[in-house]
């Protein structure tokens, strides 16, 4: 019940509302969340006046049903600050708007609550809450009225005090009545907004990524016989057993012999050299054909098959540019850029030359372009595969990918786009906008602890709407400094950030095996870099050996999955630590509380106080907290204010489950 104006003269309603939140694109494009994600829709909602205001958040679901509003709440004194937290139970495209309103039952209560202490008269404060409780009346249920007459009845009683009188409507069950039965008016709509629910991968995953031409291979008298679809089946129930469940293959097509390139990127390949994978195509076949030394397409179906009963999802690379060999050379030159010499311009990111790729000119032919790589995608979804991880997407069109993803989508909303581009923020930003539910991230190369705490809460902030962030502790391409030097309690340290940081990280094979060798001092390739070569590692001896992160890591996504806060995002509140090489937060979803503290030196025992925000934790600030450390099983009591000793030989990292509060 109430008045609703939002007149057409005006760009604001009756009651103003400002920086609306998730909003992506203003308005034009999706806020992302995933089905059951724990998702805050703020507004500021304020009036002129000292009349009291108040707002709601009416979702509707993809069938265009309103659901029952969500009273929003006010954030702090003073602030203005509106926020309801929602949970949207299905896939599909949702949208919300925010519905401000001023509160005359709020107003009125108000006025008493300062009158009475205060003695003034307020027989009329009094008439005129009996004509709001007369409102509620007329839609109010049977169980309702009965209390809402009541509370009339003692308000109009001059027989009792103005403080008894008061005490009646202070009432929780009048209280409760009144609000269930609430008068709106001047209710001012803003919205909608539209927001894109997801499947829970999209949000949620622990991915692994191997070469599968590595997974078996065999050397003899100096020639090594590639791994195959087979072979490589074989290492799957030791990546499951690990807890991951995302495999990630680099292109498995045919690759080139033109420009092929040899050993750490050398532009004199010898015969045996088996080239780039991401040099994509030759008279065998291009980007919907199998590599013929890893077999078959059966072979490849039964290896997706194999990997989904040990709960593990396919992610298969999108690399859309071509060897001088791939079929698209010769039957559609147009979609290559020539230059002025009448050659076919290949790929540069100075200084670095790919002189065995072929950039993609997507303005040449963009139709005939889009139906080609649409068919290629639907080849590979039809063969088991779900997810895509794009190679590169930022250097081509960003519309191209919006209208890609989108055509996908409409017929398979399970399908995920992992944007592999660590690029501009801008370009980022806009991959995420348009459609792609993955994105890798700087993470790689945020070390300190400062650097971490703003990047993160970058990303489960603002950036939360149109970003879900992968955090790859690394890969083919990038073996970070940190690794480089900071030893195998290093390898510990960035695998337990990326996994307790963000609810999707991996790792690419061997670093389980503290592989940290760059090809020059200050760089951040691989010497021997698998990209070029077979790999052949022996993991049988480095588990028997005990030379191996595998136990750890096992244990890390052993807890993520025990524990919903951990595979949430925005979720995250950071505690002061007082040393620089000690970071410490939280991640908290309903009952689930995860505290984990971190060592950001590996090679030094750390000796610190840690200083708890105690609200966040679910405590007051005087109360002490009992954990239990998921890793070694220890016991912990912490107050607000609570010393601790990390040493990285030992325990890199702390990850603690709140079990009571005392």
């Amino acid at each position: 019940m109430g008045k609703t104006q939002q007149t057409p003269q005006t760009s604001i309603g009756r009651i103003p509302v400002l920086d609306i939140s998730p909003v992506v694109g203003l308005g034009a494009r999706n806020a992302k969340a995933v089905v059951n994600e724990a998702i805050t829709i703020g507004a500021t909602v304020f009036r002129e006046g000292h009349d009291s205001v108040a707002a709601d958040v009416v979702l509707v679901d993809p069938k265009g049903v309103e659901l029952t509003p969500i009273p929003m709440h006010l954030v702090g004194a003073g602030t203005d600050r509106y926020e309801a937290t929602v949970r949207l139970p299905s896939l599909g495209h949702w949208s919300y708007r925010v519905e401000a309103w001023s509160d005359p039952v709020d107003t009125w209560l108000h006025r008493l609550d300062v009158k009475v202490p205060a003695g003034i008269d307020v027989e009329l404060e009094f008439a005129e809450g009996a004509l709001l409780l007369e409102q509620m009346l007329i839609k109010s249920s049977p169980a309702d009225s009965v209390i809402l007459t009541g509370a009339r009845s003692a308000i109009t009683n001059t027989a009792m005090t103005p403080s008894q009188r008061l005490a009646v409507i202070s009432e929780p069950e009048v209280q409760s009545v009144m609000h269930a039965n609430r008068i709106r008016e001047f209710v001012s709509p803003y919205g909608p907004f539209p927001i894109l629910v997801e499947r829970q991968r999209a949000l949620y995953g622990s991915w692994y990524e191997f070469f599968p031409r590595s997974e078996g291979a065999v050397s003899k008298n100096g020639a090594i016989t590639s791994g195959t679809f087979k072979t490589a089946a074989k290492r799957l129930p030791a990546i499951a057993d690990m807890g991951f469940d995302v495999l990630y293959l680099p292109p498995i097509h045919p690759i080139g012999t033109a420009f092929r390139k040899g050993k750490n990127n050398s532009l004199t390949p010898s015969a045996t050299d088996p080239g780039s994978p991401w040099a994509i195509g030759s008279p065998k076949g291009g980007h919907d054909a199998i590599h013929p030394e890893l077999g078959s397409e059966k072979d490849f179906k039964d290896f997706v098959t194999t990997a989904n009963k040990l709960g593990i999802e396919i992610a298969l690379d999108l690399a859309l540019q071509a060897s001088p060999d791939h079929p698209w050379v010769n039957n559609h030159p147009e979609w290559f850029t020539t230059r002025a010499d009448g050659t076919i311009a290949y790929a540069e990111n100075p200084p670095k030359k790919y002189q065995d790729i072929y950039p993609i000119n997507f303005d040449n032919d963009p139709e005939g372009i889009f139906a080609e790589v649409l068919r290629v995608v639907t080849h590979w979804m039809k063969l088991g595969v779900r997810i895509f991880r794009v190679d590169n997407p930022h250097t081509k069109p960003v519309a191209f990918w919006e209208r890609l993803i989108a055509e996908v989508n409409a017929t398979d909303p399970d399908v995920i786009f992992l944007a592999e581009a660590f690029t501009r923020p801008a370009m980022m930003r806009a991959l995420g906008e348009v459609g792609f539910q993955q994105s890798y991230t700087y993470f790689t190369w945020r070390n300190a602890k400062w650097e971490i705490e703003d990047y993160l809460r970058e990303l489960s902030g603002p950036a939360a709407a149109y970003m879900r962030p992968n955090f790859f502790a690394n890969t083919p391409d990038i073996l970070p400094e940190y690794l480089q030097r900071g030893g195998k309690s290093g390898f510990a340290i960035r695998a337990a950030l990326a996994a307790t940081l963000s609810p999707t990280w991996g790792i690419y094979a061997g670093f389980e095996l503290y592989e940290n060798t760059p090809l020059r001092e200050g760089g951040e390739e691989y010497l021997d870099s698998e990209k070029y070569e077979y790999k052949i590692r022996d993991w049988a001896s480095a588990e028997k050996s005990g030379d191996s992160l595998t136990p750890f890591i096992t244990k890390l996504n052993t807890i993520r999955r025990q524990h919903p806060a951990l595979q949430q995002l925005r979720n995250i509140t950071f505690h002061r630590v007082d040393h620089e090489s000690v970071i410490c937060y939280s991640k908290r979803d309903g009952d689930d509380i995860v505290l984990v503290v971190v060592t950001l030196e590996p090679y030094t025992p750390v000796r610190t106080t840690i200083h708890l925000n105690m609200p966040a934790l679910g405590a007051g600030w005087h109360q002490k907290l009992s954990f239990v450390d998921e890793l070694s099983q220890r016991d912990w009591a912490m107050h607000e204010h609570t010393e601790i000793e990390i040493n990285p030989k030992r325990n890199c990292a702390l990850i603690l489950h709140l079990k009571a509060v005392n």
